[in-house]
């Protein structure tokens, strides 16, 4: 027997959904809104919850990420009254099991419950189960905690994986993760850095060479594809891959054969293979610089990084563990640090991630010295004017500055003595403001239409999903707009 819960204000609806849920001999509760749904959620865990998208307290689709972070993990059917494509997209990206529309026949409802709670008790059952070596990722935020899951399931598959997400995220380390959880785990990890394969060597450094098979080649070499077998190949930076070597990196990657330049003979490899990239490659297909049957090659299974401002509760236990690992590979005694730099740390908006706030940790124990302990002080001054300009906006009741993302761009902002910094940190802190001021004037100038948005900013769909939630922004209009 499971437990539902239907959220939804439209009283008809809410009433033919329990009584076909518990004819069903599931236990049912409903209520009308998403503020009395979380409530509920809270002490009473569900396995499955039938969520409508137009509720009194806001919509559905804002709350769903809420309801899939719970313990309890339910799944999340989408019921709405009025069809919506661009909705409906949303809402499957954002990993509910289905979206429906009103209204619902007695047969639709007992197979979606059916499936939904058969494939939510094999989940749990699965979760249960999995113990992740999980060395060098920090931290249990929702977001991060997602991201595990997926290590998980495709540990165990040797399918293709394709891992994006913005610079500093720790993409390689997720594919080492992946590896070191997989049967694969006693092979080889060998990286393919696309992003500075040499033209002209490309072959020979994938493939390998013999001897005199151009000038320079003085012995036989092993490519890293050779190297790579019973292991796992990473290919980073996949989207800066020369598209003339995508063709044949795609008959590697369908036979698991390949020739070393100069030989006759093809040899094979047995790898599996873990992408990882930046770039938008679904844009990147659309314009003819990625070949579309190499994406969906590599791309079987699809995780996607959150930046550090999407999982901002793990800083905490980020800068601990950096601290103890610089301290402890460069031989000096752990330090201490104190609640206000943890503060100062938070208030930064991390353009270059995790990798970026590692490098700061680093930093700050040099700067630091002798000294026990880690105050604010020791940190870069771009990192102490973030929290500086947030606190002074909050004493005089000012609009926050560019260090704020929630702030409008106002150029002239651009003029004011706190911004006077290398010209490097400047653009980068006002990186951020520009663009969700834009997405945001976006979002209301097209009414929350994704298609229109798309249309109007030339921007692929998926690249605006990501950025939307990058800005932590929904595909609804902005009834206020900066």
């Amino acid at each position: 027997m499971g437990k539902i819960i239907v959220i939804d204000d439209d009283a008809v609806c809410r009433r033919l959904l329990t009584e076909q849920c518990t004819r069903l001999g599931h236990a049912t509760e409903a209520v009308g809104s998403i503020e009395a749904g979380t409530a509920l959620l809270a002490h009473w865990p569900a396995d499955l919850v039938f969520l409508d998208v137009s509720l009194p307290d806001g919509n559905g689709l804002e709350a769903l990420p809420v309801l899939q972070g719970l313990p309890s993990m339910p799944e999340v059917i989408i019921i709405t009254g009025t069809g919506d494509a661009n909705g409906a997209e949303l809402a499957i990206k954002n990993g509910a099991w289905d979206y429906l529309q009103k209204p619902l026949s007695n047969q639709e409802i007992h197979l979606h419950v059916r499936r939904a709670l058969e494939y939510h008790d094999k989940k749990m059952l699965h979760s249960d189960q999995i113990s992740l070596k999980r060395d060098g990722i920090v931290g249990g935020s929702k977001a991060i905690s997602f991201c595990l899951d997926q290590v998980a399931r495709c540990a165990a598959t040797d399918s293709g994986v394709l891992i994006t997400g913005a610079t500093g995220t720790g993409k390689e380390v997720f594919a080492r993760t992946i590896h070191a959880n997989s049967r694969r785990a006693q092979g080889p990890f060998v990286v393919v850095d696309c992003a500075s394969l040499p033209e002209q060597l490309v072959e020979s450094i994938l493939f390998g060479h013999v001897k005199g098979a151009f000038t320079g080649a003085h012995a036989d070499r092993i490519g890293l594809v050779e190297l790579a077998n019973n292991g796992t190949l990473f290919l980073d930076e996949a989207g800066e891959l020369p598209l003339d070597m995508q063709k044949t990196f795609l008959r590697v990657l369908q036979e698991r054969v390949f020739r070393p330049v100069g030989k006759d003979r093809e040899h094979t490899s047995d790898f599996r293979l873990i992408a990882a990239t930046n770039r938008d490659l679904t844009d990147m297909v659309a314009k003819g610089l990625f070949r579309s049957d190499l994406y969906y090659r590599i791309n079987t299974f699809n995780i996607h990084l959150p930046s550090l401002r999407e999982r901002e509760q793990d800083i905490e236990k980020l800068v601990m563990s950096f601290v103890f690992s610089i301290c402890r590979r460069n031989r000096l005694p752990i330090k201490g640090v104190v609640p206000e730099t943890l503060e100062t740390l938070a208030a930064y908006h991390w353009p270059g991630n995790v990798r970026e706030l590692e490098n700061v940790i680093e930093k700050a124990l040099i700067a630091a010295a002798p000294e026990p302990v880690l105050y604010p002080i020791h940190l870069p001054p771009e990192i102490r004017l973030s929290r500086i300009r947030t606190k002074v906006s909050e004493k005089r009741g000012q609009a926050p500055t560019a260090a704020d993302p929630d702030a409008p761009f106002a150029p002239e902002r651009l003029t004011t003595p706190a911004t006077r910094l290398p010209f490097k940190e400047y653009r980068r802190l006002l990186t951020n403001d520009i663009e969700r001021h834009y997405l945001r004037q976006l979002l209301h100038e097209t009414e929350g239409d994704i298609a229109k948005a798309c249309a109007a900013s030339g921007l692929s769909r998926s690249r605006l999903y990501d950025l939307l939630k990058v800005h932590s922004l929904t595909g609804s209009a902005d009834p206020s707009p900066a």
